[in-house]
């Protein structure tokens, strides 16, 4: 009995020793952070989602679901919603696809290896917003260097405008944000490679194994988590990468390039819909919330 009541209190002060009061201040930065910058603009949004609100983003009348509702009955906005998932998966699909080629040719030793490591990391590297303008030049129907490559190869005498027309200009905006993607994705998949033992591929060697059976029995479960974490981070990404298209294509020609961040932009600080906006928010944080739970899910799952 004596012994029980000696415990509790004991238990009690532990999370208030000298030890925890220390690690309760390094966390109170981070914790005000997170609430002012994450948890309440959050909430906020939820909340303005059920508001009717004025040019001004004020909340004046609550209205529930009314503005979910109004914004299902559009049918741009579907289109919208389709054609964020095909811009996601398209992207993400190459983007997986060319940096795991990349990590595999950088993964070999030869001469300039160290030099061509370097050079992938460039697109990367640089600012996206510089790259976008870079592209947009780029992609100019009179003085872009695609066009006058063109011309000057002979392949088409008059090369197309690029950024003027919709399915153009939503391949050449992808390809920028693809561009600029597989550099991290060569160098996530090029590190777990190099965590793999070298063992495990003599062996497979002396068992006779192929350059493929090596790569589907031993790098692709090897670099498994890898992959897991960096496809969910580029997709995470992709879903929500506003500068690329604002920058090209501004949604543009005719909502071609339109995707739900841009969308929710335009409704929110050109339109001033503010309650459609958060709307679109909630809905955007949703879906990624789904994708990652899934992604959580499967992950622990093969954990256990």
């Amino acid at each position: 009995m004596t012994d029980g009541m000696q415990r509790a209190p004991q238990r009690k002060g532990f999370f208030w020793t000298t030890e925890s009061k220390l690690a309760y201040l390094f966390l109170l930065p981070a914790t005000v952070y997170l609430l002012v910058f994450m948890i309440y603009p959050i909430i906020n949004v939820i909340i303005m989602s059920l508001f009717q609100t004025n040019r001004l983003g004020k909340m004046i009348d609550f209205t529930g679901f009314k503005n979910y509702r109004d914004l299902f009955k559009q049918q741009v906005f579907w289109e919208v919603i389709l054609r964020s998932i095909y811009w996601t998966a398209l992207a993400v699909v190459v983007k997986t696809g060319f940096g795991m080629m990349l990590a595999l040719l950088l993964n070999v030793k030869y001469k300039g290896r160290k030099v061509a490591r370097t050079l992938i990391i460039i697109p990367w590297a640089s600012s996206i917003p510089v790259s976008a303008m870079l592209w947009t030049w780029v992609y100019h129907h009179e003085f872009g260097l695609l066009n006058y490559s063109l011309k000057a190869a002979g392949i088409l005498k008059t090369p197309p405008v690029w950024l003027g027309m919709p399915y153009s200009a939503f391949f050449s905006v992808i390809w920028v944000d693809i561009w600029i993607g597989i550099p991290f994705m060569t160098l996530v998949f090029l590190a777990g490679m190099q965590s793999i033992s070298q063992d495990l591929y003599e062996a497979a060697v002396v068992d006779g194994a192929n350059a493929f059976q090596k790569f589907f029995h031993i790098t692709l479960p090897g670099i498994r988590d890898v992959l897991l974490i960096a496809t969910l981070l580029s997709i995470l990404w992709t879903f929500n990468d506003f500068n690329v298209i604002y920058i090209m294509t501004k949604g543009g020609p005719v909502g071609s390039t339109q995707i739900l961040i841009t969308y929710i932009y335009e409704h929110t600080f050109e339109w001033m819909k503010w309650n459609y906006g958060a709307v679109m928010a909630v809905i955007t944080f949703i879906i990624l919330s789904i994708i990652a739970w899934i992604y959580a899910r499967f992950y622990f799952k093969r954990e256990e």
